[in-house]
C-alpha cells in the first residue's frame, strides 16, 4: 500500500548554491514524489491533507568527512549495525572511516574485510598511509585505491616527513585526497589541554600551541611543492594554526571537529566527557576563530571524528584513557544552536559546513534533493529532548563517551529517508 506523506508549507533546501525556500514537499514511501505546485496540484488529486511543518526544514543528508570504527562487527561500544543506525537518526547519508582498526586498513583485503552494507547510508573507507599506521613502511597505495580507498590517511597524527615526502613524490594516489593530521605527539607529550590561561589557571597539563603549528607548517610547505596533490588538513584546532593557513597562498582544504566549534576549556569542567579529545580543546579565542574560519570558507567543512569508547575506557583517569568523543545525533542540534541562533549564521552557511563542504574533502558529488531520491532529513529547530547514553539499537552497544548525558537538546533530526 502507497503511503504518502504531503508536508505544506515547509522550508527546503535542495543543495548547494541553493536558497532556503517555503514549498511543498508529496512524498512517496519515503521518496521524494514532487516538488512545490506539483506536489499540491498531486495531493489535490489524491486527497492528501497537507501537514503544517512552516518550522521545519527538509533538507539533503549530512557527510561525515572522517571518524573512527575500530570493531566493526564486535565492538564493545559501536558496531557498523550500530553506526548505521545512529547515521540515519542523525541524518547523516555518509560517513568516511579512518584506517585505525583491528584490522587496520592498510591492503585491499582489510578494505574488503568491512562488510558490503546494502544500507543506505554510504560507508566510505580511508585507506592506510603507511603499513600498520606505524609510520616506518609505506601501505600499497595503488592497491588500495583500485580497490575502493576513498583516500589515504594514517592515524591523527603528522606522519613521519621522510614517509610522507616518499608518498607524496610515488603520487599512486590517482587523485584521491591525502588527509593529513597536523598534530605531533612528540611535543605534545601527556597535553590535555591547549596551551592558554585558562589551562594553567586549572592546573590541566599544557598541550603546546607548536604541537599544531609546526606540523601544520611542514604539510602546508609539502602542498607547495606538490601542486596537484589534493591534500587535505584533518581538524584544525587553534586560532594561530587558522592564522598560519589564511596566510598561505596555497590553502588545502580542512575540517574541524564539531566539539571545538561548541565547547571550549571555559566551558568545560576538568572531569566532564568532553575535556579530553583529540586535538585537544582551546580556549574561548580559539573557539571563535574556527567560527570565522569556516563561515569566512579557510575552513572546508565539519568532522564528527566520532570514537565510541566503553563505560570501562571512560572511567580510566585521562592520563590512561583514550581521547575523544562519539555522538552523530549531537552535531546538528548543537550547531544549529551554537551558529544559526547565537551566531546568525544562515542555513545555507550551516549545511555547507556539515554537508557540502564534507563531500568535497572527500572528493565527492554533493547530497541534494531531486525526485525519486529518499536521501533527506527533516530537522526540527524547536525539539526538545534528553540526552541519554543508554539507548541501545537491537542489543547493539551504546557508546560511553557522549557528551551532555541528561541535558535537555534543543533541535533534533525528526524523520530521514534513508532506510536501515
Amino acid at each position: 500500500m502507497d503511503n504518502f506523506r504531503f508536508l505544506d508549507p515547509i522550508r527546503i533546501l535542495h543543495g548547494p548554491k541553493s536558497e532556503v525556500v517555503t514549498s511543498a514537499v508529496l512524498l512517496l514511501n519515503n521518496k521524494i514524489h514532487a516538488f512545490d505546485k506539483d506536489a499540491r496540484k498531486m495531493a489535490k488529486d489524491l486527497n492528501i491533507k497537507p501537514t503544517s511543518s512552516g518550522n521545519l526544514l527538509f533538507a539533503p543528508c549530512l557527510v561525515d568527512p572522517h571518524s573512527f570504527l575500530e570493531e566493526p562487527l564486535n565492538g564493545r561500544s559501536e558496531t557498523l549495525i550500530s553506526l548505521i543506525h545512529k547515521a540515519i537518526s542523525a541524518g547523516y547519508g555518509q560517513i568516511a572511516l579512518l584506517p585505525r582498526s583491528n584490522l587496520w586498513r592498510d591492503k585491499p583485503e582489510h578494505l574488503l574485510a568491512l562488510p558490503n552494507s546494502p544500507k543506505d547510508v554510504f560507508i566510505h573507507l580511508w585507506g592506510g598511509f603507511s603499513q600498520g599506521g606505524k609510520g616506518k613502511e609505506l601501505s600499497p597505495h595503488k592497491d588500495l585505491i583500485d580497490y575502493g580507498a576513498i583516500g589515504l590517511a594514517d592515524d591523527d597524527s603528522i606522519i613521519p616527513i621522510e614517509l610522507l615526502k616518499k608518498g607524496l613524490l610515488l603520487n599512486e594516489l590517482q587523485g584521491k585526497p591525502i588527509l593529513l593530521a597536523p598534530r605531533c605527539k612528540v611535543i605534545q607529550d601527556n597535553g590535555m589541554a591547549r596551551e592558554s590561561i585558562e589551562a594553567l589557571r586549572s592546573g590541566w597539563q599544557q598541550d603546546p600551541i607548536e604541537s599544531e603549528t609546526i606540523p601544520l607548517a611542514t604539510i602546508l610547505e609539502l602542498q607547495k611543492q606538490h601542486q596537484n596533490t589534493n591534500i587535505r588538513l584533518m581538524n584544525l584546532s587553534t586560532a594561530t594554526g587558522i592564522s598560519i593557513l589564511e596566510k598561505c597562498s596555497i590553502k588545502p582544504m580542512a575540517s574541524v571537529c564539531w566539539w571545538h566549534l561548541v565547547a571550549d576549556q571555559s566551558s568545560i569542567g576538568s572531569t566532564d566527557i568532553g575535556m579530553y579529545v583529540s586535538p585537544s580543546l582551546g580556549n574561548s579565542n580559539d573557539r571563535q576563530k574556527l567560527k570565522d574560519a569556516l563561515k569566512n570558507k579557510v575552513l572546508t567543512g565539519v568532522s564528527v571524528h566520532s570514537i565510541a569508547l566503553d563505560d570501562t575506557e571512560t572511567k580510566k583517569p585521562f592520563s590512561d584513557r583514550i581521547p575523544g568523543l562519539s555522538g552523530h545525533h549531537l552535531v546538528l542540534p548543537s550547531l544549529w544552536q551554537e551558529l544559526i541562533e547565537k551566531s546568525n549564521w544562515s542555513i545555507e552557511e550551516l549545511w555547507e559546513a556539515t554537508s557540502f563542504g564534507p563531500s568535497q574533502i572527500l572528493k565527492l558529488p554533493p547530497e541534494e534533493l531531486h525526485v525519486g531520491s529518499n536521501r533527506w532529513l527533516i530537522f526540527d529547530p524547536t525539539k526538545k529532548w534528553v540526552q541519554t547514553n543508554k539507548y541501545q539499537y537491537n542489543n547493539h552497544p551504546s557508546p560511553a563517551n557522549q557528551p551532555w548525558e541528561g541535558i535537555e537538546i534543543t533541535g533534533k533530526v525528526v524523520s530521514c529517508g534513508l532506510n536501515f
